[in-house]
């Protein structure tokens, strides 16, 4: 497929700009969340910017595998939406052109989608996830160094505060003072002459080592007060209490296969993850039948303009999203195979997507 006429170009090109405009403001709104979260890290706990960038340059792929296939439906809506209510699509039709010849540079496009997110949900995701372990165990011992500066009373995790004193006291050693309220069972006072920072990302942990101290706790009991000293003592940070939690790591196929074996099929947390195996090749498959039916949906909708491009487009996104919780719904409940309901919502809009186009051929 090469835009080999002035006429492909320009509706490739017209493709372009909504699609540009749609995936970077889709991005923006799913990221919000971790933008403002790496905001905090760089304004209040003094994380340096490059940590921060590369936080971020690892959890994009990921928001770009959902937000593409968004995107071209409403790049494709929006374009030919443009071309229909200027009359464009009319003029080129009456001079002899079809609506499958107008439709060959969006299947280029489509195709360009296709790839870039087969791409990244089966090279780009599992690199994000293997690399946000790292950066994170990284991002989580900076705030705890950072969280070491003397005279003031830091926060590195949530419910764990740590002071060290000025060295202006005269003391040998500055010594270091934690309160630890992570367990709200047994909350703790620790005292300590020395620390260390320490790694362990075997177990994706931070540990601060304390040396010679004492821990004063006091358990859930009425009037039960414990003190022990310890010469070390190691207190671990895991990634979890770091506010970047990664996701566990994703079982084989052999594996799910065998423990759906070993339950004779009905293990439904084994039918699910078959089911997300299934989706690795589908949901990408969904960007290419997104492109194409915006195509004939842009043509019906072509009164709504660029920001009812985008509402139609989001309605059918989540229509398609709806469907699959209700596959999902089926194949927990042994209606229908995992495959068969990873695939069913493709196959429905595609039924779709070749139903209008005959309907409209003949208009």
């Amino acid at each position: 497929m090469i835009l080999r006429t002035l006429l492909d170009r320009y509706i490739f090109t017209e493709l372009l700009a909504p699609f540009g405009l749609s995936l970077g403001a889709l991005c923006f709104v799913m990221l919000t969340r971790e933008l403002l979260r790496l905001v905090e890290l760089l304004v209040s706990k003094g994380v340096g910017l490059w940590s921060v960038l590369k936080v971020f340059a690892t959890l994009l792929p990921s928001f770009l595998v959902l937000t593409l296939p968004i995107a071209g439906i409403i790049a494709s809506i929006t374009a030919f939406g443009r071309l229909s209510y200027d009359k464009e699509l009319v003029a080129m039709r009456a001079a002899g052109l079809s609506l499958y010849r107008l439709t060959q540079p969006v299947l280029l496009f489509a195709l360009s989608v296709f790839t870039l997110t087969l791409v990244l949900s089966q090279w780009g995701q599992p690199w994000s996830s293997v690399n946000l372990k790292k950066v994170a165990l990284n991002l989580l011992r900076d705030q705890l160094v950072l969280a070491l500066e003397r005279g003031t009373f830091n926060e590195p995790v949530p419910k764990l505060v740590i002071y060290i004193p000025d060295s202006g006291s005269g003391q040998a050693t500055p010594g270091i003072f934690v309160s630890d309220e992570r367990s709200p069972d047994e909350p703790r006072i620790i005292v300590a002459d020395d620390f260390q920072v320490l790694m362990d990302p075997e177990h994706e942990q931070v540990a601060l080592r304390l040396v010679n101290g004492i821990i004063h706790s006091q358990p859930d009991v009425v009037d039960q007060y414990q003190q022990v000293s310890f010469a070390s003592y190691d207190l671990k940070m895991s990634l979890n209490q770091s506010g970047y939690a990664t996701t566990e790591e994703r079982p084989t196929y052999a594996s799910i296969l065998a423990q759906l074996n070993a339950s004779q099929w009905k293990d439904t947390q084994a039918l699910r993850r078959l089911m997300e195996h299934y989706k690795d090749l589908a949901f990408p498959t969904a960007s290419l039948v997104f492109c194409l039916l915006g195509v004939p949906v842009g043509i019906v909708s072509k009164r709504s303009g660029r920001m009812g491009g985008f509402a139609v487009g989001v309605l059918i996104v989540v229509a398609y999203y709806i469907l699959n919780i209700a596959c999902e719904f089926l194949v927990t409940t042994l209606w229908i195979s995992p495959f068969a309901g990873a695939w069913m919502p493709n196959g429905l809009f595609a039924l779709l997507t070749v139903w209008l186009f005959w309907k409209m051929s003949y208009e």
